[in-house]
């Protein structure tokens, strides 16, 4: 069981990574560079291929081992840091866009057969445990690569920085070559093995994956329910630069100190799940609990003075609390998810897990995308009441679950 976890958190851990350096130092570089707010929200266009990666997941699926699958994504991870590590942020924009992209694809084609391993390996009362692991492992990469590094860019640079995750993706491609765990994953047919040619077919594999039991429902929640606190975690850090805050000190306190507060909040859902089981009924009274917090946030971004420290202070605090919140409905949701994954018959786990997660992402995705714009049109205060909205269509939507969750 011990050897399962680590391989778990080890992997999970590198896959956080390339979200953590574009969803925690570079918006802030950015912005600090002058870029609107609109622009930067276009950044997110960049998380395309963890949406598109229902596309390769029946590959991952049915052709190769998991191993394989690992061990070359991250090599190519590997590449793709050394080679932002030769660009400059400040004149390689494109270039360095493009190898971002890459990276994202990469990580895409890891997260598929990592969430692989995790279906195949993990019995159903090792499930809270399991998903808790994701989470927090896959936290504590994007503070490595998202707070950690805004805090210390500055000190070491650019090329430094990507030069050491470029060391962290072949030590954890070391790691897989070697794991004896992997042994137990059944190895998948090849394509020529497969039953009928069909077997393949995009609207087969569609149908497959909606017929099993409870998918439809959890499809939509998982689209719905992040999407307020979503909002609310991008632009927030955004507004507290646009009011006095320093690039480190953002760095400290939103990219390192409020991720910790959710890998505690990961943590305690992890402990929640393995003694209820029953994920739908936590997250309804959590769900709850987070609207309240972001209605909190939302009074203190209308009242906040820069000039006034206690305020300053209960910033950080609601950054904490938000984020503690948003770390236990991410684990039970994740918890959810893979439950009904287990349902699905082995040949097709990978893909139904990613169609869930690339759905997951989609949510966040397309909100982020256009979450600037909103807000260059309408200002910090309407757009946190739209964000309120959100978070409650997500609570009602709970509440109005089926009793199987179909």
């Amino acid at each position: 069981m011990k050897a399962k976890y680590a391989l778990l958190g080890t992997l999970y851990f590198v896959q956080g990574l390339p979200y953590g350096l574009q969803s925690g130092l570079l918006p802030v570089f950015l912005r600090s560079a002058g870029l609107s707010l609109t622009r930067i929200s276009l950044a997110k266009a960049l998380y395309l291929p963890w949406v598109l990666k229902v596309l390769w997941a029946p590959c991952v699926d049915r052709c190769g081992a998991l191993r394989a699958w690992l061990a070359l994504s991250m090599a190519g991870l590997a590449l793709a840091c050394l080679a932002c590590a030769a660009l400059s942020p400040e004149t390689d924009f494109l270039p360095l866009a493009l190898a971002l992209g890459v990276m994202n694809l990469l990580a895409s084609l890891q997260d598929v057969a990592v969430d692989g391993v995790a279906v195949q390996l993990l019995a159903r009362d090792e499930v809270g445990h399991g998903n808790a692991i994701q989470v927090v492992a896959y936290k504590l990469g994007s503070v490595l690569a998202g707070g950690g590094m805004l805090a210390v860019l500055h000190r070491v640079g650019w090329r430094t920085l990507f030069c050491l995750l470029a060391a962290v993706y072949l030590v954890a491609v070391l790691y897989v070559c070697k794991a004896p765990v992997l042994r137990l994953l059944p190895r998948p047919p090849s394509w020529e093995s497969q039953a009928p040619a069909g077997t393949l077919e995009p609207r087969r594999i569609v149908r497959e994956v909606l017929h099993v039991p409870g998918t439809p429902w959890t499809a939509g929640f998982v689209l719905l329910y992040k999407l307020g606190e979503q909002g609310a975690a991008t632009m927030f850090p955004l507004f507290l630069l646009d009011h006095g805050f320093t690039p480190q000190q953002l760095g400290l306190w939103n990219g390192m100190v409020a991720v910790a507060c959710s890998i505690l909040g990961s943590s305690l859902g992890g402990q929640l799940m393995s003694r209820q089981r029953q994920p739908l009924a936590l997250l309804k009274t959590l769900l709850l609990l987070r609207f309240c917090g972001l209605s909190l946030q939302t009074l203190l971004l209308l009242a906040y003075d820069p000039h006034i420290s206690l305020l300053g202070a209960a910033a950080v605090l609601s950054l904490c609390v938000q984020h503690l919140f948003g770390g236990l409905v991410t684990t039970l949701t994740f918890s959810a998810m893979m439950q009904c994954t287990q349902r699905a018959d082995t040949s097709i786990q990978a893909t139904h897990y990613s169609v869930l997660a690339a759905l997951e992402v989609l949510g966040k995705l397309a909100f982020s995308t256009v979450v600037g714009g909103l807000v260059d049109q309408l200002g910090f205060g309407l757009s946190f009441g739209g964000f309120l909205l959100l978070s409650l269509g997500a609570l009602l939507y709970v509440l109005g679950a089926p009793p199987a969750g179909s």
